[in-house]
This record gives C-alpha cells, sequence and structure tokens, in this order.
C-alpha cells in the first residue's frame, strides 16, 4: 500500500489508471492507424532522491530523449515522457514528419509525444474522477541525455513524489515510449478526496 494513499485509494487509482490507458491506447491507435499496447500502470509513492534511479530502471542504460508537461486543476503534477533516440525516430515517422529530422523536428516530435500522451493519459483518469485538468505548454527536458540526467531533485521542491509509470508500444513497428505522471506529496490529499468521492458512487 502507497504511504499517501489508503488500500481503497491505490486500488480505485490503479483501476482508473488502467480504464484511462485503454482509452488512451483506442485513441491513439485511431490517430496513428496501428496496434497500441500499453502495459499495466505501475503506481509507486517514491522518495525525491530516488526518482533518477526510477527513470534508469525504465529505460536502462541507453541514452534517451525526454520531455515535460506540467497539468494542473483538480490535482497537479507534470508528465514526463522518456524515449530512445532510435524509438524517437520512428515516432516522427509514425506522426508523419519524413526523412532525415534537423534539431528543430525533433523538438517538434518531442513536444507533440509528450503533448498527445499526457493528454490522453492524465486526461483519462481527470475525466473518471470529475475533476477539470489543464495543460501547461511542454518543454523540452534533453536530446541523447544519460537517464539519470532526466530528473534532478535538487531542483524539485518536494521530498516525494507519487509515480504512476506506463509503458507504451507501438506493435508492428517495434517503438516504445515510456510515461511517467509525477504528483509532488503535497498533491497527493487532493487526488486522494477525488478518488473518495469517486468510491462513495460505486
Amino acid at each position: 500500500m502507497n504511504k499517501g494513499l489508503s488500500e481503497d485509494q491505490t486500488d480505485a487509482l490503479q483501476e482508473l489508471a488502467n480504464i484511462g490507458m485503454g482509452q488512451a491506447g483506442d485513441s491513439l491507435a485511431r490517430i496513428w492507424k496501428e496496434f497500441v499496447h500499453l502495459s499495466i500502470p505501475k503506481i509507486a509513492i517514491v522518495d525525491a532522491s530516488r526518482l533518477p534511479a526510477l527513470i534508469h530502471g525504465f529505460v536502462g542504460d541507453t541514452a534517451v530523449s525526454a520531455s515535460r508537461q506540467a497539468f494542473h486543476g483538480g490535482f497537479r503534477g507534470e508528465v514526463l515522457v522518456v524515449v530512445s533516440a532510435k524509438d524517437r525516430n520512428g515516432l516522427a515517422n509514425l506522426m508523419g514528419y519524413e526523412g532525415q529530422l534537423d534539431s528543430v523536428e525533433r523538438e517538434e516530435v518531442l513536444l507533440d509525444i509528450v503533448n498527445l500522451l499526457g493528454g490522453a493519459c492524465v486526461g483519462g483518469i481527470a475525466q473518471q474522477v470529475n475533476a477539470e485538468i489543464g495543460f501547461s505548454a511542454p518543454s523540452l527536458i534533453g536530446e541523447d541525455i544519460d537517464p539519470l540526467d532526466v530528473i534532478h531533485p535538487d531542483q524539485l521542491a518536494i521530498d516525494k513524489a507519487l509515480s504512476l509509470e506506463v509503458c507504451f508500444q507501438v506493435e508492428n513497428r517495434s517503438l516504445t515510449a515510456h510515461l511517467v505522471i509525477l504528483l509532488p506529496n503535497n498533491e497527493v490529499g487532493a487526488l486522494a478526496e477525488l478518488l473518495d468521492q469517486f468510491l462513495c458512487t460505486l
């Protein structure tokens, strides 16, 4: 059981995440015209100092490109999307980019991906708990960086975070992207209230 959520709240979030991610996968499959497989969301309460190791555990030692997008409203946090260079180029092709990408196009792809995946996943969860969610403009974290450098704990004004991680795979193209939703520990209470309201409707 996560320290920030009760067992019932954690189970509810797991179920809502499963449904939200399934809806996101269906939406992406229609957009991309490819079958999109999503892993079962992994939920954890993590010390901020452990977040770099968390990202490394998802992707391994390969260099990655990463982008981020903050969200706010009924609950606040941010979405990170982490992809390898190979997967970034494959996703670019899937999204209609052709040939060798220049630096501007590579950044556009990464911003488009976090906007698309983050909107689908966070929006799917928020819709089920009747929460209004808005998104800030996405931004680039870096290209071809060490996964341990995706998050710098000393730049975070939090000591713990709720992490929800999903792996996206586009089967026919062997493409993978990792999406991580982070809620700072002072926002977990807001999510817990929404989950309690949802449980009362069952």
